[in-house]
């Protein structure tokens, strides 16, 4: 057992961050046998959704404040029993930072205060760790904030950024970072790491990999959630239902609702015991509904409108997920009709065989790119029903 073990299909880049974590070791005088040049200040990791950016991210944080005796005898970094690997992973250690957005984008105040953050020494006496999940939602305005925090690094901290790709960076922080690039994993290995650390069984196991197409995360809530099956599958079906406009429109109604319901019901879980924490904290009077002290009418209003962010980042999160359902589906068309049936990820083969065998393959790649079109639609923040509906009825004319 390691911080390691949860990286699936990425020995290259667990070879690169053990020997900088030895490199790291070596700068502190804490270890032997260590190439200090294979550390540095800032990383910038990347990959497709699902690779497992943020996890190595996390797993390389717990490897510089790993405090396992075998490390000073030279053992590999990153033992995953040690208290500093155990609370670097689970978010409790006092030197690592790890921030991680659930709205649209990160602002200036929030990269401000990160970066105040990151110019303190650390408590432990090794490494300050700033981990950024989402390094690409930085406005520009926080990019530029963050930039010159990379630039003057104050010692012993170390920036560990996360995006899509380096296109989703400033080039000016960038150029200033050590890249990583992680790689899609296999299917089988996406479902060995589920029965392995999961339990899950066999069979489904397999299903999850292949309908997710090696994303970690979608795999993982495919083989337990049963709502995210279903709801899957309902998306799936779409593609039968676009006989005429009305179908169309009616459907994409229905997609539009089901993210809505997404980030209604995300509300409804953490809101109210948000919204009362809060009012706690500020010395509301006892009981639901109390009143308020004055001058905390700010703070109040400040929690609702990063709670209807929030909302908006669900609802698209949510809507976006059903449309990589939507384009895999097609993917699965396109294999068939050039002869490749046997890569086939979704449950409802025959449904890909009907769409496959009444249009061709010129028809479905037509139609992949309205669902791609769709998606720059909607990050581009179009009215959602407005990108879908016309994605559907794109979908329908092939």
């Amino acid at each position: 057992m390691s911080v390691w073990d949860d990286l699936v299909g990425q020995d290259r880049v667990v070879e690169q961050l053990i020997a900088a974590a030895r490199g790291a070791r070596a700068l502190l005088g804490r270890g032997p046998g260590g190439d200090a040049s294979a550390m540095t200040h800032a990383w910038l990791f990347t990959g497709p959704p699902g690779s497992g950016r943020s996890t190595a991210a996390r797993a390389f944080a717990a490897a510089l404040q790993c405090t396992s005796p075998d490390g000073e005898l030279g053992g590999p970094p990153g033992c995953g029993y040690c208290d500093g690997c155990h609370t670097a992973l689970v978010g409790s250690h006092a030197d690592v930072e790890s921030v991680r957005t659930d709205v649209l984008s990160i602002g200036v105040k929030e990269t401000r205060e990160l970066v105040r953050r990151a110019s303190m020494s650390p408590a432990g006496g090794r490494w300050q760790v700033i981990i950024l999940e989402d390094a690409d939602r930085l406005t520009e305005g926080a990019a530029n904030v963050l930039l010159k925090a990379v630039e003057e690094p104050a010692p012993r901290t170390v920036w560990l950024l996360c995006a899509p790709s380096v296109e989703d960076t400033l080039p000016t922080i960038r150029s200033r970072c050590r890249l990583l690039t992680l790689r899609q994993p296999g299917i089988d290995a996406v479902a060995d790491m589920l029965m392995r650390r999961d339990g899950i069984e066999p069979e489904p196991a397999a299903f999850a990999a292949r309908a997710a197409q090696g994303h970690i995360g979608r795999a993982r809530r495919l083989a337990t959630d049963e709502r995210a099956r279903a709801r899957r599958e309902e998306v799936l079906r779409l593609p039968l239902r676009v006989d005429d406009l009305g179908a169309c429109l009616a459907g994409a109604q229905r997609l539009v609702d089901a993210a809505a319901e997404d980030a209604k019901q995300a509300a409804e879980e953490g809101d109210a015991k948000e919204t009362e924490e809060l009012r706690a904290a500020l010395g509301a009077s006892a009981g639901i509904g109390g009143r308020m002290p004055r001058g905390t009418a700010g703070a109040m209003k400040e929690l609702e409108d990063r709670q209807k962010r929030r909302a908006t980042r669900t609802q698209r999160d949510s809507l976006d997920l059903a449309l990589t359902d939507l384009a895999g589906f097609y993917r699965d068309v396109l294999a068939v009709q050039f002869g490749s049936a046997g890569a086939v990820a979704s449950a409802d083969s025959a449904g890909v065989a009907q769409v496959a065998s009444a249009s061709t393959p010129e028809a479905t790649l037509r139609r992949i790119e309205a669902i791609l079109a769709c998606r720059r639609a909607l990050a581009r923040n179009v009215t959602p029903l407005l990108a879908v509906e016309a994605m559907m009825t794109a979908l329908r004319a092939g």
